[in-house]
């Protein structure tokens, strides 16, 4: 989460922390970091957060969601747990740990769609892969011929860690559809 928080600020968006129901309504949008999926889902519960989140993802709340936070926001998780949340605001099927342990760690340059011509340095670490895209979701990078990043309305996906990196691209990507979300909104 720090290193979002981070990213974040020198996109020059004011980020803070969400760990409350209380200030995950006081946030306009809001970054599902890597971590470990199945403990996420435990926290999400356990702080109450579920039904809080799944209103404000319904409501159009922009996220973007890198690693296990796309695993969370995926419509099915294969090789989850029995009490694994997939809370379906992106219409993706994800796969734990496809691209194998933490030893299995990579890095690739990537085209991501939105960002322009210049290549990504994405930063894989334990990634889930994406198995199948529903008809919501729209593939903008590929790894090898698999969707590695999907946007649908105001979310996005990534299977890497764009926080791992100095590029502020996919962050300020992000403060834009945020921006255009939130315009959305107030007309």
């Amino acid at each position: 989460m720090r290193e979002h928080l981070s990213a974040l600020a020198r996109a020059g968006a004011e980020a803070v922390g969400v760990r409350t129901v209380a200030e995950l309504e006081s946030v306009d949008a809001l970054v599902l970091p890597g971590g470990e999926s199945t403990t996420m889902c435990r926290l999400l519960r356990v702080y109450a957060l579920e039904q809080p989140l799944r209103e404000r993802l319904a409501a159009g709340m922009p996220t973007l969601s890198t690693c296990a936070g796309l695993i969370v926001l995926s419509r099915e998780v294969v090789d989850g747990r029995p009490d694994q949340l997939a809370l379906g605001a992106l219409d993706v099927v994800t796969r734990r740990n496809a691209f194998g342990r933490q030893v299995d760690s990579f890095e690739a340059d990537l085209h991501i769609e939105p960002l322009g011509v210049a290549p990504f340095r994405g930063v894989f670490i334990r990634a889930p892969q994406i198995e199948t895209t529903g008809d919501e979701a729209r593939v903008i990078a590929t790894l090898n011929g698999a969707a590695v990043a999907v946007e649908q309305g105001p979310h996005i996906g990534l299977c890497f860690h764009p926080e791992m990196t100095d590029d502020l691209r996919v962050h300020q990507h992000f403060l834009r559809v945020v921006d255009e979300a939130t315009e959305r909104s107030v007309a």
